[in-house]
């Protein structure tokens, strides 16, 4: 594995790099393989001998000597007439540009990769995957579907693109528009995935994060009077404004109402919540705007108990209209617990719960716990923070729920 200054750039540099090479060859799966050697070959090298000068076009320039040495052998395999030049002297192409257009490589992918040829489920998991560097699992955690499943949605999804002879290039006017939805979701699960990641020891991923902020930045730049793009920037800044208060010095989990709010950026803030005002000026609003909306009265409340639940609940309300989103219900839920009372949100996570939808997700049991605790039933709480910490495969999220059954066992003596 790279040192860890290298894995940040790597990361970042990753979707332009196959930008580059599926640009100049044409041939996306053979190209994601491509550089995924010469990311093996950095991961190597670099930490032993430092970084190159220019590190996108060494990666590029590595990716296509896999991609040329792969064609000589298909070539020789296949024993066509092309045989003799290939072998008699095959010259690199010149390191390109980002892009011809002057457009940054990740976009372009992005927007490849969400093409009509492909169902919109299956354009996102391609491009969390290609863009986002997501691995299968995390993937399929954000679908919450098996692992196998998307596995095989992305081979798919690989064979349809190549076999679809889609042009490299940024799309423009309607057909922009279709796939725009896909990217901005795909832009939404990267950030998620960094905000909290899905497995492991940290509770977040910065550079997940950082990088779909800036992604979405851009998209925003091309697109400024778009309100759902300029809502899903606003909901990345707003949420992401909490990142320093959200984790202790050991990286136990602090929850939003014990926060220390004077860590909160509040840059961020502002700039959230101008662009969700601008937004939502411009006409209806989208899921994207909502949830900006939602994430703006918290960074607004100078405390938790002055945040206003009931507006939150009304513009849960609005969003859970909009689509059968579970995990909607389930923050709807949570709203209606602050408003109507504990029994009515329990009520409604119990609704949610016999659909079957999110049985074997932790934050249905983690949801239930703290609202039963907020009851007073507290072995049925200890019962759900355990269950809950049982199917998280988040080292944090696991510690801080058994320590919340914990100190509920303590507390009854």
């Amino acid at each position: 594995m790279p040192a860890p200054n290298f894995e940040h750039l790597l990361r970042e540099l990753a979707p332009q790099v196959l930008g580059a090479i599926v640009r100049r060859y044409r041939d996306f799966a053979a190209a994601e393989d491509a550089v995924q050697e010469a990311f093996i070959a950095a991961a190597t090298q670099w930490p032993r001998e430092g970084a190159p000068e220019n590190p996108r076009a060494w990666l590029t320039q590595v990716a296509a000597r896999r991609m040329t040495d792969q064609i000589r052998s298909d070539l020789a395999r296949r024993q066509r007439e092309t045989v003799a030049s290939m072998e008699t002297g095959y010259v690199l192409p010149a390191p390109e540009p980002a892009s011809e257009s002057g457009e940054d490589d990740t976009l372009i992918l992005m927007f490849m990769c969400c093409h009509e040829a492909l169902t919109t489920s299956s354009a996102i998991a391609l491009t969390l995957r290609a863009v986002g560097g997501l691995t299968t699992a995390e993937i399929a955690h954000a679908f919450l579907c098996p692992e196998a499943t998307m596995a095989q949605r992305i081979s798919r999804a690989k064979q349809t693109i190549r076999e679809s002879g889609v042009p490299f290039r940024m799309p423009a006017g309607e057909e922009r528009g279709r796939r725009l939805g896909a990217v901005l979701h795909v832009l939404y699960l990267i950030f998620n995935e960094g905000y909290t990641a899905s497995e492991g020891e940290q509770l977040q991923r910065a550079d997940l994060a950082i990088e779909a902020i800036r992604l979405t930045r851009m998209l925003h730049a091309k697109l400024p009077e778009d309100p759902e793009t300029a809502g899903l920037l606003a909901l990345m800044l707003l949420t992401d404004a909490r990142r320093t208060a959200r984790s202790g010095p050991h990286n136990e989990i602090i929850p939003l109402d014990k926060q220390d709010r004077s860590l909160w950026d509040r840059s961020l803030i502002a700039e959230g919540v101008e662009l969700i005002e601008a937004a939502l000026k411009r006409g209806s609003a989208g899921p994207y705007q909502l949830q900006a909306a939602i994430a703006a009265v918290h960074d607004e409340a100078a405390s938790a108990s002055e945040t206003d639940w009931p507006q939150i609940l009304a513009l849960y309300t609005v969003l859970k209209r909009m689509g059968d989103n579970p995990m909607v219900i389930l923050n709807h839920a949570i709203a209606v617990a602050m408003v109507h009372g504990v029994g009515e949100g329990l009520r409604r996570v119990a609704e949610l719960d016999a659909t079957g939808r999110l049985r074997d997700h932790h934050r249905l049991y983690a949801v239930r716990a703290h609202l039963l605790e907020m009851a007073g039933e507290s072995t049925r709480a200890i019962e759900d923070y355990q269950a809950a910490a049982a199917r998280t495969a988040s080292l944090p999220e696991r510690n801080y729920l058994l320590a919340q059954a914990a100190r509920l066992r303590g507390s009854r003596g």
